[in-house]
């Protein structure tokens, strides 16, 4: 299946690959690709064969978060709920899958697109991507449980530090801090992550869909409580001029290019409460 930009298959082995095809945009996601994104992830529930999935992005990104350019357009706390719900919802499925899911990031994770790479089971970067969850720089938190799941994969302190700096790891040190299962040489995240997929499909599928039961079964009560309050925090913060006159700054391409924080001048001068 293909549509707004998002592609799902499964091949002969079972292997399903989900890929969001916005190059122009760095795969950021829009409305339309949002939608999609979830329709794929409930097909791919349907797909009784499926035995790993892979998400991956075109081109020189994995996922830049959400397409600000159109986005920009819906400021209000309803469309920051509604953004929160679509992708968050859609994340929750994708974990829920019986199979392993593995990311395979190929260039940079920002914003939402670290939040979907969380999202997953297992995450291969290539040497050149990098993972930052960056959303404090726009006066924004993450809305689709990214926060929860970074807690879970890096502990509390580690966890605050990349929420409250928006500081972006390179693949070597998402390998360190454990955000990463592997780093594969230059433009080869997707081959890594297939055979990856490969060795897991080579296992009797009861035996590695229990094994991942098991290891989600402790913390599913608690989970679902944390992700609701994480999306309560989200549209109060969509509805601010900080976060207009960051993503403005962004859109008009005020941001350093080499990490991508806000220069000072673009910055609002006043608190908002």
């Amino acid at each position: 299946m293909q549509s707004d930009g998002v592609k799902f298959q499964v091949d002969a082995q079972g292997i399903g690959v989900l890929e969001i095809d916005r190059p122009r945009v760095r795969n950021a996601l829009n409305w339309g690709a949002m939608q999609a994104f979830g329709q794929a992830v409930e097909a791919a529930h349907q797909r009784l064969d499926l035995l790993a999935l892979i998400i991956t992005g075109a081109g020189r990104a994995f996922i830049s978060g959400g397409d600000l350019s159109e986005l920009q357009h819906y400021p209000s706390r309803s469309d920051g709920l509604r953004l929160a719900r679509l992708m968050g919802d859609a994340l929750k499925r994708l974990e829920a899958l019986p199979c392993p899911t593995i990311a395979a990031l190929n260039g940079p994770a920002r914003g939402g697109g670290a939040e979907v790479a969380l999202a997953c089971d297992l995450r291969v970067f290539a040497e050149e991507a990098d993972i930052g969850f960056v959303h404090t720089r726009l006066g924004i938190i993450p809305a689709w449980g990214g926060g929860q799941r970074l807690l879970h994969a890096v502990g509390y302190a580690r966890a605050v530090e990349l929420l409250v700096t928006g500081r972006v790891l390179s693949a070597r040190e998402a390998l360190a801090v454990g955000l990463a299962n592997l780093v594969a040489p230059v433009g080869q995240a997707l081959a890594a992550a297939r055979e990856l997929a490969q060795r897991i499909a080579q296992n009797p599928p009861a035996a590695v869909q229990a094994a991942k039961r098991v290891l989600r079964f402790s913390r599913s009560e608690a989970d679902e409580a944390a992700l609701e309050n994480e999306t309560a925090e989200f549209p109060a913060l969509w509805d601010t001029e900080f976060r207009r006159a960051a993503v403005d700054a962004f859109l008009n391409k005020d941001l350093e290019k080499s990490n991508g924080r806000l220069k000072p001048a673009a910055l609002p001068t006043r608190r908002v409460e």
